[in-house]
């Protein structure tokens, strides 16, 4: 039954173990590598590979736009496709605490289902573990994914070179807001959604349209500013944007206001930023926005040789000011 409740006997390795793998977690991510339930996936691959892990521990578990399971598969799918890679395989790990209902985890699994589809790759290994009531919150997620990186490709964030133009690929803040309004129960009168989604498809695109990008990243916790922060510290370049070409839903920017947050530095988790040549920058955002993940794409600064390893950003009064790192965590547990 869908409220029947996870319990520490489903973490043990005995009969309910099994009965939780092949009833709950199987049947809706089958494929010929996981039905084999061995230790470890087997599969044939060549070519310079890319390789990356997380863990999502987002509270709550389930928020607007998206919930625990997108989230996991959506932010490893991203962090490969943000070196060019074109994502295959996937780990997926829980770790759920005793008393999580069963519907609930069907309901995260389709969720990873969906996603996994949507980004097309496999989810080729796992593992699942069961701790006491109270020793985490309810459900933690690991990924780990494999992908290839085509030939030629040389994407980093100290590739930026002097005069490249920086492309956001849509609006900012939505992710962080979606949660945390449903964390704390705010209600706003225009509502925010997560930006939850897998961009590699977005990634290829921009490939064909020219593969001179430097650098990608999509800009998670910290949100942009960090991004273009960790930007500048690696190329020992600088960075201008400007205020009124970064787009920003108008809900994301009420609330922002009302609890005195920069969306600047609000996560995000279906948005990425790029430097770009700039003879190619226009025919990539053209491209760009025939997608419907890139689709309020915007060339929004350029990097430059002034001010290196700064990011400035002029404002709308047409004044300047320096966008600098956070020095501490805006909102915990975002992802």
């Amino acid at each position: 039954m869908d409220d029947d409740i996870i319990l520490l006997a489903h973490g043990s390795g005995s009969r309910l173990s099994h009965q939780l793998i092949e009833k709950n977690l199987l049947p809706p991510l089958a494929n010929p590598l996981l039905a084999k339930l061995d230790d470890s996936a087997v599969f044939d691959l060549s070519g310079r590979l890319a390789f990356t892990t997380d863990s999502y521990v987002v509270s709550p578990i389930f928020f607007p736009g998206g919930d625990i399971g997108r989230l996991a598969v959506c932010g490893t799918v991203n962090d490969l496709a943000m070196s060019g890679a074109k994502p295959l395989y996937l780990s997926l790990s829980l770790i759920i605490e005793e008393g999580l209902t069963l519907g609930e985890l069907r309901k995260v699994v389709d969720s990873i289902k969906a996603a996994a589809q949507e980004a097309g790759v496999t989810i080729v290994t796992g593992d699942t573990k069961v701790v006491n009531k109270g020793g985490a919150d309810r459900l933690f997620i690991n990924t780990s994914g494999i992908g290839i990186v085509p030939k030629g490709v040389d994407i980093s964030g100290s590739n930026a070179q002097i005069g490249d133009k920086v492309i956001l690929s849509g609006s900012i803040g939505d992710h962080g807001i979606a949660v945390m309004s449903q964390r704390e129960g705010l209600k706003f009168s225009v509502p925010v959604q997560s930006d939850c989604a897998p961009l590699n498809r977005l990634v290829a695109e921009m490939l064909e349209a020219s593969p001179r990008i430097r650098c990608l990243r999509d800009p998670t916790r910290g949100g942009l500013a960090t991004t273009l922060n960790e930007f500048v510290r690696q190329s020992s370049a600088g960075i201008r944007i400007e205020e009124d070409k970064i787009p920003v839903h108008d809900g994301v920017r009420g609330a922002c206001e009302l609890l005195g947050f920069d969306p600047l530095y609000v996560a995000n988790e279906g948005k990425l930023v790029a430097t770009v040549d700039p003879g190619d920058s226009e025919k990539i955002l053209k491209k760009m926005k025939r997608n419907r993940y890139g689709k309020d794409a915007a060339i929004i600064g350029e990097v430059t040789a002034d001010h290196r390893g700064k990011v400035v950003m002029k404002t709308r009064l047409g004044s300047s000011r320096i966008v600098d790192m956070l020095s501490g965590e805006l909102l915990p547990r975002i992802c």
